[in-house]
């Protein structure tokens, strides 16, 4: 049980009704998780307000109400209400007292971009671990706390939630947490009532904008710069041209690098690395530290993610032999990830579900200037066409061959998903084939490939399922390639 009073202490409220002394079971903000004792916090979201709920959660036995709006209580309703100007706010706090501040007890690392965020998170949890650290990681694939993974729903999940894992990570003896930071995490409070040691900015592009996300660029831009008023040292690409606006309002010390600029870290003499079916880059750092590294995943983007993991791992005093190691041996499910099926070809497996991503994992592999490169591909269902239009331009352009399957067709059929597909690939001189089954598609792909490709598989990248007519199917693409390098 926790003291009402204490709970409080870190937010303006006002008592509306009962007494600060109420002893409290637990936080809700589900009000089908109510049960007697329960301290309710009515969240209004995009959908569901929870101040509608008041009457139920009264009778399921709750003895605390936290509302943001005037509310009349029912005639000799026993419970205690308090009044505050945003819930969300108020439940991160609220939270984070009644965890006991588990983020007091390690050293937290949270990075926000557009790009970059999941990659780098696994990169900083290898290093640190090479180190000898225990590492917990909250990100948009999963939730790792010891040899516990728990599949993640949000990127940044409800504050509540985060407070929960931390209390968890810290009892299972973790010493660091990495996470993840979405500008809906930020805009939403979520990481609200705890203090990042670090606050690191990748880079931002525009995305996210629209009906219940951000309504402009600009709304997106100022939600990520949320971020450097809540950490104490902040580390950002200097080689994004929005970096002085997200850093403008900073409340914190602040660390540049990049690969073009005059940044504090700089990687220089920037090459790429191929054969026997695997790509990757290796660079030298310079500035604020000095040695080379290898790293084995392709591209520019893989040398700034690195680049960035090395610009926070600084700060914990890991030997540069643990760096090394590290990005060797790194693998991020789902991010330009290699699958081992030959040794005269590549295969990758990765995430690019828009326009944006896959021009630029196209663009990347085609630096290595593979014998033909071939791209596999869908596009979800129950989503913007314009996607679909787009996705089939950017693999006409730059594809040697693009094989169009399904994705998540959702409530659509998939074959029509295809034409659409079609439709933009048709502005290009691009060959295509298609076809529709998946694992066929896979198939086709691997029994095809010659001296020199490199395969890329796009769009399913860490899901483990296929979303069709409301039922998740379940269909891993590494599943799917062990089945048909057995079956051969």
């Amino acid at each position: 049980m926790k003291n009402l009073r204490n709970l409080l202490e870190n937010i303006e409220y006002r008592l509306v009704n009962g007494s600060l002394e109420t002893e409290v079971k637990d936080v809700v903000y589900d009000s089908r998780k109510v049960s007697p004792g329960s301290l309710f916090v009515c969240i209004q979201g995009a959908n569901v307000d929870g101040h509608d709920f008041i009457r139920q959660v009264i009778m399921a036995g709750a003895k605390v109400l936290v509302v943001q709006k005037e509310t009349e209580l029912p005639k000799d309703a026993d419970v205690t209400l308090i009044q505050t100007s945003d819930t969300r706010y108020a439940l991160a706090f609220i939270s984070a007292a009644y965890f006991d501040h588990p983020a007091k007890q390690m050293k937290i690392i949270g990075i926000t971009g557009t790009k970059g965020k999941t990659t780098t998170t696994y990169l900083v949890k290898s290093i640190l671990e090479q180190a000898g650290r225990k590492v917990g990681l909250i990100g948009t694939i999963e939730v790792i706390i010891g040899d516990t993974h728990i599949h993640a729903d949000n990127t940044t999940p409800e504050s509540y939630l985060i407070q929960q894992y931390f209390r968890q990570m810290a009892d299972a003896g973790c010493d660091t947490v990495v996470m993840e930071v979405s500008s809906q995490g930020l805009m939403l409070h979520r990481t609200q009532g705890f203090v990042f040691d670090f606050g690191i900015f990748t880079n931002i592009e525009p995305d996210h904008i629209g009906p219940n996300e951000h309504k402009d660029f600009a709304d997106y831009l100022h939600c990520k710069g949320l971020l450097f008023q809540q950490c104490r040292v902040g580390i950002v690409n200097k080689d994004d041209v929005h970096w002085e606006a997200v850093t403008k309002d900073h409340t914190c010390t602040l660390e540049t690098y990049g690969i073009e600029s005059d940044a504090d870290l700089r990687a220089v003499d920037y090459q790429l690395i191929s054969g026997g079916g695997k790509l990757g880059v290796s660079f030298a750092v310079t500035g604020l530290v000095d040695f080379s590294v290898e790293v084995a995943a392709p591209g520019k983007f893989s040398v700034y993610n690195a680049l960035t993991a090395i610009a926070i791992c600084r700060h914990f005093d890991v030997p540069k032999e643990a760096v090394r190691q590290a990005f060797l041996q790194a693998k991020v499910k789902g991010r330009i990830e290699p699958v081992n099926v030959s040794d005269a070809f590549t295969l990758m497996i990765d995430y690019a579900h828009n326009a944006m991503a896959l021009e630029s994992l196209l663009s990347t592999l085609k630096e290595y200037r593979p014998h033909r490169l071939v791209c596999l591909f869908g596009c979800g269902g129950n989503r913007s066409k314009l996607r679909r239009y787009e996705m089939g331009e950017v693999s006409g352009r730059l594809a040697d061959l693009t094989i169009i399957t399904s994705d998540n067709p959702r409530f659509e059929e998939p074959q029509a998903i295809i034409e659409d597909i079609k439709a933009g690939i048709g502005k290009t001189d691009g060959k295509y084939i298609e076809i529709c089954d998946r694992k066929e598609a896979i198939a086709y792909a691997i029994a095809h490939g010659e001296p020199g490709d490199i395969i890329v598989l796009a769009g399913k990248g860490h899901e483990d399922y296929q979303e069709i007519k409301g039922v998740k199917y379940p269909m891993d693409e590494r599943d799917l390639i062990r089945d048909i390098l057995a079956g051969r």
